[in-house]
């Protein structure tokens, strides 16, 4: 999950889970991922809980920005492939997941 509006990046983990509750009303111990944004859009974090404690990811891209989605409240939900071209700063929104019809009934 991306959250759309930037955050105070001073925040660190206890900052950014109570952000995921109070403000995302999420869980920040289900195991989901959660970016946040900086204002410069250089800058990402990463929370996520791993089963054994929460983990912080925090990268800079050296030149230019990532291609962030347009500023509105809440958040969006990217696939494993748009997370990874986000955190490349290459432009994910124009790749979507293929729908895929779960089987009825195993083969």
């Amino acid at each position: 999950m991306v959250s759309s509006r930037p955050v105070d990046f001073r925040n660190g983990l206890d900052g950014l889970a109570a952000m995921v509750q109070q403000a995302l009303h999420e869980n920040p111990f289900a195991g989901d991922i959660f970016v946040f944004r900086s204002k410069r859009a250089d800058r990402v974090k990463i929370v996520y809980w791993d089963g054994t404690g929460l983990c912080l990811f925090h990268k800079r891209l050296e030149q230019g920005r990532f291609v962030w989605p347009p500023l509105h409240d809440g958040t969006i939900r990217l696939s494993a492939g748009q997370l990874g071209l986000l955190l490349e700063g290459l432009e994910w929104s124009r790749v979507r997941p293929r729908p895929v019809i779960a089987p009825a009934a195993a083969a």
